[in-house]
């Protein structure tokens, strides 16, 4: 595969666009709840079936909290997953090294930042969100596949986050600037991330023949069928809390409706956005062309 880039690349990079906790969440910092904090490209919950406006703002937010939640959640398989990465080069490339540890650093720093975050929300929110989880379970089931299946469901995670913040979050003027100011924060890390991702991708695909890289993407894909199990568990969740929020219940005859479009709505926001980003269609294509063929056919249900 080639690149463009390398690991000495990446570091620079990385090293350039380095930013601390501090800069993104000042210790007297607000979320304003007046405004929607997630953009409706990702949250899909304007054309949330059977709600009222004020109802739609709620769930936007409880939309928000869990896209925070689910990010922490992922980075606590990615972190031990570049760990076990990065031991067996320590004696190897010094550049190879420092870029896999600070990837490292900063998805520990994320997650730091994640967790702020919750509180923050939780804070001005007053009512309690529930998450999928424990992280750990979710971590375990991940990380026993195949580290190229891994690998891939990573870079797939990393490219999402790209396209969440160029397409959705960029020039969205209506949202909460604190929230906003997180999301790009994030991007501007992920950006040297998915770049590192595509080195490691490449190097764990290198002298596997077609049918082991099929039998990695079939891992990947096993892999997003047990996070979509989730998901709809996750949908189920948020409108727990949202008829929590607001003290009404959702009715019997919209909820299963609402379940629907909302189960759709993380799909796309965790699942299609990532399988059809070009970029991840790219080192798809270059490792098996058919698998990129597979993933084209498969992708348009989760969008």
């Amino acid at each position: 595969m080639i690149h463009e880039f390398d690991f000495k690349d990446v570091l620079a990079m990385s090293t350039r666009a380095a930013w601390q906790i501090e800069d993104v969440l000042p210790h007297d910092a607000r979320l304003d709840l007046g405004r929607d904090l997630l953009p409706d490209g990702l949250a899909r919950t304007a054309a949330a079936p059977g709600l009222s406006n004020a109802q739609k703002r709620t769930l936007n937010h409880i939309r928000s909290h869990e896209y925070l939640s689910i990010f922490g959640l992922v980075e606590e398989f990615i972190l031990p997953f570049v760990l076990d990465h990065a031991r067996p080069q320590l004696t190897g490339d010094d550049e190879r090294v420092r870029a896999l540890l600070n990837f490292a650093s900063e998805e520990a720093k994320h997650i730091h930042l994640f967790k702020l975050f919750h509180d923050r929300f939780t804070e001005a929110f007053g009512v309690d969100c529930d998450v999928i989880g424990p992280p750990e379970a979710i971590a375990g089931e991940v990380l026993r596949h195949d580290p190229l299946s891994v690998a891939l469901l990573i870079l797939h995670i990393e490219w999402m986050t790209q396209r969440h913040y160029l397409d959705s979050v960029r020039d969205d003027g209506r949202l909460d600037p604190l929230f906003k100011s997180l999301l790009r924060h994030h991007w501007i890390e992920e950006a040297q991330h998915a770049k590192l991702d595509t080195l490691m991708v490449a190097a764990l695909a290198e002298g596997r023949s077609e049918a082991g890289i099929q039998e990695a993407l079939d891992e990947y894909l096993e892999m997003g069928m047990f996070l979509d199990n989730g998901f709809r568990t996750q949908t189920e969740l948020n409108l727990a809390a949202l008829e929590r929020a607001t003290g009404t219940r959702i009715p019997d005859a919209v909820r299963p409706e609402l379940v629907e479009q909302q189960h759709q709505a993380l799909r796309w926001t965790y699942l299609g956005s990532g399988m059809t980003h070009p970029k991840f269609v790219a080192a798809l294509a270059a490792i098996s062309p058919a698998a990129r063929d597979r993933i084209v056919e498969i992708a348009p249900a989760f969008c």
